[in-house]
């Protein structure tokens, strides 16, 4: 599985109803799950995202996938980042020239 960190934010429709925020996510975690992914960890954080959440997927059309159908449902909008762990970094790092 590859490691993807989901960058969010909320729309103007997701933050007039934050307080179903959280019945959201589990739907978001139900959709990935489907996917063949799941959901590593998710923070509320404060700065310029509102949200973080590291998830897990097959390849990156699963991630795209799911990314665009968060987008889809108008709540909040996405940025994400391929992640590679320490491991492969190092591999990548070792193999410069």
């Amino acid at each position: 599985m590859t490691t993807y960190v989901v960058l969010l934010n909320w729309t103007d429709q997701g933050i007039r109803s934050v307080r179903e925020s959280p019945k959201r996510l589990d739907a978001a975690r139900k959709v990935l799950e489907e996917m063949g992914g799941s959901f590593k960890d998710f923070y509320l954080t404060m700065g310029e995202y509102d949200m973080v959440a590291i998830c897990e997927a097959p390849d990156d059309a699963v991630a795209a996938r799911f990314s665009l159908t968060l987008g889809t449902y108008g709540n909040v909008r996405t940025r994400t980042l391929k992640a590679f762990p320490e491991a492969a970094y190092r591999e990548l790092i070792g193999t410069l020239g």
